[in-house]
């Protein structure tokens, strides 16, 4: 059967803030430089073809920056109107330059994010195959941890109850959040949760980049004895000289990267070293497109993998990754979405639904603030 040549016919973005139940805090707050997250913004992108495919891609923010992403779309969005969807990077290219004077990365390709993931979903929808499948996958699951219970606004009692829960469910290991002022009670809490979840349970830390170097290497020689898959970003995410240091000193693995908002930012951590388990965020780096440079990059230099956030498109990008990757299980975004992941024996299972596999919700729509729309509805 010979390819018929389709046409992007509309494109709707809208914005859409998520309220947190319960306002979260790690170790930006608890340093003052920044307040609890009450909320994160989201950024969606829906595209119809002529031939009556469709497409949905999401980015996000966390606080600041949802407004200037969907600004930036509403400048740009009809660029694609009339062009092929398949031509997924060319697309991209011609959106990059089409706003070219605010750069190539951070909000610029944050908001290209949505569209970039907008035009996979749509393409994998029309091949009938969950994304992973259209990419070309490695496995139909991929190992899962929990971080939403682990903010340091609970309590250790509260921590130690939801790691018990998140087992129960099926996700396989367990995030908490350090960095606080009192370094004893950072040791506290892990020591807490190390004994309450047992040796076999995978455990994980995150500074959020809180420390200074020399308080880094200090925690990480005391943090050895709990046996921890990983430290996350123990420095500032572009201090790629000081975490080449801690991976280089430290037995337990340094994880980074989910701050960075371009493959060239990447790029200079895989050339440092600074890594062992290598963090990029696809809405992030500007969606599927550059997530996937960044993965070939990643896998050359011999790194692990452990997607940030948005598991509803990691799930999809982890299980393509020739090692055994992480994928961070995150419950916020379940309103937003008509369908569910599924966790199994500590693995997240991949959807059999094309495309990302998602659709989104009522209750996204009522939480839509903006919407802007470009072609033939």
């Amino acid at each position: 059967m010979n390819y018929t040549p389709d046409a992007i016919r509309h494109v709707k973005f809208s914005t859409a803030r998520l309220p947190l139940a319960t306002p979260i805090s790690d170790a930006k707050v608890f340093t003052g430089r920044q307040k609890p997250m009450t909320e994160v913004a989201f950024l969606f992108a829906e595209i119809t073809t002529e031939q009556g495919h469709e497409g949905l891609g999401f980015s996000y923010s966390k606080r600041g920056g949802g407004p200037a992403q969907f600004a930036h779309v509403k400048e740009i969005g009809e660029t694609i109107i009339g062009e092929d969807p398949n031509d997924i990077a060319k697309l991209y290219t011609k959106l990059l330059w089409a706003g070219a004077s605010v750069g190539r990365s951070g909000v610029a390709t944050q908001a290209l994010a949505a569209i970039d993931n907008a035009l996979y979903d749509l393409k994998s929808k029309r091949a009938g195959l969950p994304l992973a499948k259209f990419l070309g996958a490695h496995r139909d699951s991929v190992r899962t941890y929990n971080t939403s219970g682990g903010f340091l606004n609970a309590s250790i009692e509260e921590v130690k109850d939801r790691a018990t829960q998140s087992i129960e469910e099926g996700i396989g290991g367990i995030k908490i959040k350090v960095g606080l002022p009192d370094s004893k009670e950072d040791l506290r809490r892990v020591a807490a949760v190390r004994e309450h979840i047992g040796p076999d349970v995978p455990l994980m830390v995150d500074a959020n980049q809180q420390w200074d170097r020399a308080t880094a290497l200090r925690m990480g020689r005391r943090l050895e004895e709990f046996d921890l898959v990983w430290i996350e970003e123990p420095l500032d995410a572009y201090d790629a000289e000081g975490h080449a240091q801690l991976a280089a000193a430290l037995d337990t693995p340094i994880a980074t990267g989910e701050m960075l908002a371009s493959v060239a930012e990447h790029e200079r951590l895989i050339e440092a070293r600074a890594c062992d388990i290598i963090q990029p965020d696809a809405p992030r780096v500007g969606g599927i497109t550059q997530f996937m440079r960044l993965a070939t990059l990643a896998d050359q230099a011999g790194l692990d993998l452990a997607p940030h956030f948005a598991m509803e498109i990691h799930l999809h990008l982890a299980a393509t990754y020739p090692r055994e990757p992480w994928v961070e299980h995150f419950d916020w975004l379940d309103p937003l979405f008509n369908e569910r992941l599924e966790t199994q024996g500590g693995r997240m299972l991949l959807p059999n639904r094309p495309g990302l596999g998602f659709s989104l919700s009522d209750q996204a729509r009522a939480w839509t603030t903006e919407t802007v729309e470009f072609g033939k509805a």
